[in-house]
């Protein structure tokens, strides 16, 4: 376990204990050159903000808006973020693989 995972599950205990609804990403699969690994985590606490990543720029930015959504919905999702070039992007992918990400809701102690 490393350090960004402990403050990962810290992060998680601190808002179950102010009773603050959060949502974690789980990198479950990678595929080609990803910036993250499986196993890697994100937790995306409202009002606390980020902890942890899952890769950084446009596909960090995807599994933020998935949680977002997780966080309305209360329910679990899996996203594919694709790091591949893109002829139609303005910039380059510059990691050139897939993850797979499960988003879930994590919801305060006692509910």
């Amino acid at each position: 376990m490393t350090s960004e995972d402990l403050a990962v599950y810290r992060g998680i205990l601190e808002a179950g204990r102010a009773g603050r609804l959060c949502a974690l990403a789980t990198v479950v699969a990678t595929r080609g050159s990803t910036p993250r690994k499986n196993g890697a985590k994100m937790l995306v606490d409202p009002a606390e903000g980020l902890v942890g990543t899952v890769g950084g720029g446009c596909g960090e930015a995807q599994v933020i808006n998935a949680a977002k959504e997780a966080l309305e919905t209360g329910l679990p999702r899996m996203i594919r973020v694709d790091l591949t070039d893109d002829p139609l992007s303005w910039s380059g992918a510059i990691c050139g693989g897939v993850l797979e990400v499960f988003v879930e809701p994590v919801f305060p102690f006692g509910q």
